[in-house]
């Protein structure tokens, strides 16, 4: 019998076990740190002491306003000091972070908000037409809290509570709701997925925290990082960075407009030590005018994702001061969950060429995850590790979701077998590094956004020339791959380019709108089934 068969007493109590939360780091830092420089937005400046202040007077406002434990409360912003404080102000008060993204249409913002019945809004005054369209379309719609932005120059409506406003009405000696078990959910952000309709991946404290963790470690970030917010934070909430910096006593330096300009100006006058952005971001830099340009004296961090950088877009910018390590990960998986870790022993000694198409590898799991690997899909076993053979990218561990919100058949589709399937097709090398080759069922990455092919072939196939549709990936240099539109017409029908594309520009956010539509006969199997796989090859020799 072991020397602990017998351990009475030894249960969990107040003292020994407290739930894991990313809220403990701001807690922390508001007196730890409660001198340094939190939050920088142009001329407004947050000490980590005024920002815990401003968040926990949101928490008091939003609870005084009827927001209880478990409701969620959405926000339509940029990256700005509002959308950060809600990051902790909303769960300070029980309540669940939904962060929509801006760029989307009105029926679909509608939908998000409808679909997690988010109580209250909070919407810049530049994206206010927006929140305004979406809660008309709602018959119980959350109240409109306007978010003014002075540095932008954007001033309040007058027509809603103005957010500085709901602010000086909050509790400065307002009492955290903590959770009590770190499974209770902290955010919900959708994602397109594979269907038109977004699905609401749920966030848990545990996942967040833990995020957090690993990603200083592997990031190596030490104190006091200086991180400049590219990443949206309505995407996975900013791959969690925002709630990691308090950690460390870092600062958030908000991006809102994201040019080269803008970047190369905060790099050189606030000392960005880090950013995170996918490769787009990483071109606008290459590609910055000299007027855009500005020099600086310190080598800067830089996580990328949201598509595969090509290799030469890493040599490129590696000599102007930037050292790029490739991160991936999806929506469900809190953002970032692998990376391209570095083995400099074996690795800096290699020509250019080939150590640049190292650095354009997925990775290896991160810290914080169980185990990442390429399984093959049916029978859940490892394919070779021959950079070659092709299976899916399965992942385990506490960084994965809860699952989809109302909508367990998805959910436990994403889960068969006990890992969470990707969709992501990939090859393994014999190191174990993975390297993505495609995505399933037809996503397409542009500029970092997902893109679900489906959803524009519907609304294609709504134009009452078009016979099929069929929307597929077409490389583009800005904006990594761009949806271009394979149309089979009616018989007789006809229309132009230009028609299908302004008619999809109606009905879509402008990144899921074509940006090519070539007319052909559509190459199908013998069931009638589009072979996309075919059409992909065709329109890109064109």
């Amino acid at each position: 019998m072991g020397w602990l068969s017998d351990e009475t007493g030894l249960e969990k109590c107040a003292a020994n076990h407290v739930a894991l939360t990313p809220l403990s780091h701001l807690r922390r830092a508001m007196d730890l740190f409660g001198h340094r420089e939190a939050v920088v937005h142009g001329k407004t400046r947050h000490s980590y002491a005024e920002y815990g202040a401003r968040v926990t007077r949101l928490a008091s406002a939003l609870a005084a306003r009827g927001v209880r434990p478990g409701d969620v409360v959405a926000t339509l912003l940029p990256n700005i000091p509002a959308q950060a404080e809600a990051h902790f102000g909303v769960p300070a008060c029980g309540a669940v972070l939904n962060t929509i993204n801006t760029r989307l249409d009105v029926d679909t913002v509608a939908y998000i908000l409808d679909h997690g019945a988010a109580k209250i809004l909070l919407a810049d005054s530049a994206f206010l037409d927006l929140a305004r369209a979406a809660c008309a379309a709602l018959d119980t719609p959350p109240e409109i809290i306007e978010v003014a932005d002075a540095e932008a120059g954007f001033t309040a409506s007058g027509a809603h509570t103005e957010y500085e406003t709901l602010l000086d009405s909050g509790d400065a000696s307002f009492a955290w709701v903590l959770p009590q078990d770190e499974w209770e959910s902290l955010a919900l952000n959708y994602t397109s997925g594979t269907t038109g309709r977004p699905k609401g991946v749920v966030y848990h404290h545990r996942g967040a925290y833990l995020m957090t963790m690993g990603t200083a470690i592997a990031w190596e970030m030490g104190l006091y990082p200086r991180y400049m917010t590219i990443v949206p934070l309505f995407h996975c909430n900013g791959w969690n960075h925002t709630w990691m910096l308090p950690m460390l006593g870092g600062t958030l330096i908000c991006c809102r407009d994201i040019t080269a300009k803008a970047m190369y100006d905060l790099i050189a006058d606030e000392k960005v030590s880090h950013f995170g952005g996918a490769p787009i971001v990483l071109n606008a830099l290459i590609n910055a005018r000299d007027a855009e340009r500005r020099s600086f004296d310190h080598v800067v961090q830089v996580y990328t994702a949201g598509a595969p950088p090509p290799a030469a877009i890493l040599a490129a910018i590696e000599p102007l001061g930037f050292h790029v390590t490739q991160v991936y990960g999806l929506t469900e998986t809190y953002g970032h969950v692998t990376e391209c870790l570095w083995r400099a022993e074996h690795w800096d000694a290699l020509e250019d060429e080939e150590r640049y198409a190292i650095k354009a590898r997925t990775g290896v799991a991160m810290p914080m995850m169980e185990e990442i690997t390429v399984l093959d899909p049916e029978t859940l076993q490892q394919v070779p590790r021959d950079g070659v053979s092709l299976g899916e990218v399965m992942h385990r561990g506490n960084c994965v979701m809860k699952g989809y919100l109302k909508n367990p058949e998805a959910t436990r589709e994403a889960f068969a077998g006990g890992w969470f399937h990707s969709g992501d097709i990939a090859f393994q090398h014999p190191d174990g590094y993975i390297k993505i080759a495609d995505r399933a069922k037809d996503i397409i990455i542009s500029g970092g956004e997902n893109v679900s092919s489906v959803e524009v072939e519907d609304v294609l196939m709504k134009h009452p020339a078009v016979g099929l549709a069929a929307v597929v990936a077409l490389p583009d240099e800005k904006w990594g791959e761009v949806p271009c539109a394979c149309i089979e017409l009616k018989s007789g029908a006809e229309v132009s380019e230009a028609e299908l594309i302004a008619f999809c520009r109606e009905r879509l956010a402008g990144f899921k709108t074509p940006k090519r539509v070539v007319f052909l006969e559509l190459p199908k199997t013998s069931t009638g089934k589009i072979q996309k796989f075919e059409l992909r090859t065709q329109v890109r020799a064109m």
